[in-house]
């Protein structure tokens, strides 16, 4: 059936689809352009100023009529179908208030009163086509928005140098689970410390004094100007996804535009840096990089940093696009191959908005040959023990369409890639093999399907079932077995989908180790269904293992878990709202290997043990400390004098950090090779030189997962002496 598929125009494009959507986009943006306006849009305000007044945006037949269509989708292609009742009216009513006022500083306690009057009728609205609601509540919250923006355009021309920095103040770093300020004079006062936060950073930032006050204004005005940009388009989109939101975090709406973009993206051509964006308040925020992509081999920009402006070649103006729509933002990022694009972006481990950096970036198409597999042979010696260790590393699960409709011998795809690369090691006598799905969002499932028959004989891989309640068991065939030697897999929080099948099947067969963090958990499969106006990406099916856990919000647990600098309650699965929850089926029929729990606990026991003193993981916690530290503030101090010791600190943190790692990789000659072996995927630009690359992939997790291997490879010795 598979193979039908592929041989038709039809199956390669719902291929794409599935490829796209239900591995967490390893190829294309999977929810990044879904999400381009579910979080929200910049904040507005009403004084004159000389500033246009705002037209009422009203419904029209093709949103009414979308409106029925929808509720039709959901009922009969969502997997997780609810009742469109008072319950998912009061739901949505609360989802899209957070969409359009994600930190509470537009609308006013009084206005949530009076909206409240709809919180049980967006129900009979949809049901009824009458998408009226909608525009009521848009047009209440750009009317706010244009009093609070054109407020700060009067502050930044009147209003800095009346500032007193010396007051003890703060502010919320999250306004999420706050209330809607009470009255006006509240609402002022909040708005007045977010414009001492912004002229604050200003100043820290080392601006100069006369060149704050134009800076700022140019800023506010230009949230202004797209607040007055704002379409009903816009509008009808923000509602769509707070209503898909409430089914699950992958069900998204695509409008017309974002239908144009989604397009482009799926044929491929896009030409930019490679990089999964959404919205997260009013921030761009980097969710996952595309593996090869000019940002993922930069190594300047990693998941969770936030972009804050966006330059065109190298001295182009920086534009802020905090507040900005994604796809705009999306726009600034793309473009032509081999011209430059500057990103100013605040680090996943900055201490506050201050900690800013610049980085260039070539942009460049991404190439599936940059993507394939890449494999290496190290020697690891442990103690009196010696080991040749072949390592895999798979950034994606990729497959050549072209090539394999025209029959070629030589087409490319992650399960050749990786046959041919046992092949090698086989003949080069390796011990043991490493197999690394880090940061691997997954990809075709046929892949990981076929790639987890070259380490098991014959049998079932993945169940799938759908939202009829419908189970298909996808099996690999194949009774030969291309490697039956000692075997890890590595997995972190970025691995996804595919990887979670894969590594999940290696486990629940018995067949390896599985090593590393607990994975992200996206088990669920997407499709595309056409609406009046748009189209709707929504949750069809479920991922099973064979042992009939779901990979779903849960994902893969390894067997040995490792330190992971990602923080699990801001990424992954369980960390989005409204995510389907975890459950099991029937497992099917499998034939496991031999139970392995006693050498698990000998596996286990010397991993812990030989990472105590280790300098590696000791950097590793220190880095992790650091970040609970920066995570679990509350607020953020105003106080001029507090947030200059708060910066000293965490450069002179950050330089001690630096000092534990060079001293690591100094103590370690394999450490060492691994680091230059990574540091050759780097794609070094014109002023970076390959001792500036080297420091970016320091890896003792790696590192640490081969003593792990070469543990596996001396098993039965461990076990003789254990029994003794």
């Amino acid at each position: 059936m598979w193979k039908e598929m592929m041989r038709n125009q039809l199956g390669k494009k719902i291929l794409l689809v599935l490829i796209g959507f239900v591995f967490c986009g390893a190829i294309v943006v999977d929810d990044a352009l879904f999400s381009t306006e579910i979080r929200g849009v910049s904040s507005g305000s009403h004084y004159s100023n000389g500033l246009s007044g705002l037209q009422p945006l009203a419904t029209e037949k093709r949103y009414d009529k979308t409106f029925r269509d929808v509720v039709k989708t959901f009922k009969y292609y969502h997997y997780n179908y609810q009742n469109v009742d008072d319950t998912l009216s009061s739901a949505v009513f609360e989802e899209y208030l957070s969409s359009l006022d994600t930190r509470k500083t537009t609308f006013l306690m009084s206005d949530i009163r009076d909206l409240s009057a709809f919180r049980y009728s967006i129900d009979d609205a949809l049901k009824n086509g009458n998408a009226s609601v909608l525009f009521y509540i848009f047009n209440t919250y750009r009317e706010r928005a244009f009093e609070r923006i054109t407020f700060m355009v009067d502050l930044a021309t009147t209003g800095v140098d009346t500032i007193d920095f010396d007051k003890k103040d703060s502010l919320e770093k999250d306004r999420e689970e706050s209330d809607w300020p009470v009255d006006r004079d509240e609402q002022v006062r909040l708005w007045k410390k977010y414009f001492k936060y912004d002229v604050l950073n200003a100043m820290l930032a080392e601006k100069e004094p006369d060149g704050i006050k134009p800076d700022l204004e140019k800023k506010y005005r230009n949230q202004l100007k797209r607040l007055l940009q704002l379409d009903s388009e816009d509008a009808f989109s923000i509602f769509m996804n707070a209503l898909s939101q409430c089914y699950d975090p992958h069900t998204g709406y695509l409008s017309p535009r974002n239908t144009k973009n989604f397009n482009i993206m799926m044929s491929l051509s896009l030409e930019g840096i490679g990089a999964v964006l959404q919205r997260e308040d009013e921030y761009t925020k980097v969710v996952r990089l595309i593996p090869a992509g000019p940002a993922h081999k930069s190594k300047l920009i990693s998941p969770g940093d936030y972009i804050v402006g966006v330059g065109q070649h190298d001295n182009g103006e920086i534009v802020d696009v905090v507040g900005w729509r994604l796809d705009d933002v999306v726009e600034l990022i793309r473009g032509k191959k081999k011209t430059v694009v500057r990103l100013e972006v605040i680090p996943s481990d900055a201490v506050d908005e201050l900690h800013r950096e610049v980085i260039r970036i070539v942009r460049d198409t991404v190439k599936l040959e940059e993507q394939a597999v890449r494999s290496k042979v190290i020697n690891i010696k442990q103690g009196d023990v010696s080991a040749k260790i072949g390592i895999i590393a798979i950034p994606s699960f990729y497959i050549d369409f072209d090539g394999y409709e025209a029959g070629k011998d030589n087409y490319k795809s992650t399960a050749r890639d990786v046959n041919a690369a046992l092949m090698k090691m086989s003949k080069q006598g390796v011990d043991g093999i490493l197999v690394d799905v880090r940061d691997n969002g997954g990809g075709a499932l046929n892949e990981a399907i076929a790639m987890t028959g070259l380490f098991i004989e014959e049998g079932p891989v993945v169940q799938i079932r759908d939202n009829r309640g419908n189970i298909k068991v996808y099996s690999d065939p194949d009774p030969e077995i291309r490697y039956s030697g000692p075997l890890v897999v590595l997995v972190n929080r970025m691995s996804a989908s595919a990887s979670e099948i894969f590594a999940g099947a290696i486990q629940d067969y018995n067949r390896g180790i599985v090593i590393g963090s607990q994975t992200y958990g996206k088990g669920t499969v997407q499709g595309i269904e056409k609406l009046t106006e748009g189209q709707i990406k929504l949750t069809r099916a479920i991922f099973y293992r064979v042992s009939g856990d779901s990979t779903q919000h849960r994902g893969i647990v390894p067997d040995i878990v490792v330190p992971s600098i990602y923080d699990s309650k801001k990424i992954g699965e369980s960390a989005m709202d409204n995510a389907i929850p975890w459950d099991r089926i029937q497992p099917v029929e499998f034939y496991p290997g031999d139970d392995i729990t006693q050498k698990k606990k000998v596996l286990s026991a010397r991993y812990k043990d030989r990472i105590k003193n280790d300098p590696g993981f000791e950097y590793l916690r220190s880095a992790i400390d650091q970040l609970n530290e920066i995570r679990n503030k509350k607020d953020i101090t105003l106080n001029m004098a507090e947030r200059k010791k708060e910066y000293e600190q965490a450069k002179l943190a950050k330089k001690n950090m630096e000092e534990i790692k060079n001293a690591a990789i100094g103590k370690s000659a394999h450490l060492q090779e691994l680091t230059m072996w990574l540091s050759e995927s780097v794609d070094l630009g014109e002023d970076e030189s390959e001792e500036d690359s080297e420091g970016d992939a320091f890896d003792p997790i790696l590192f640490e997962s081969c003593n792990i291997l070469v543990d596996v490879i001396n098993m039965e010795t461990l076990l003789a002496k254990k029994e003794m």
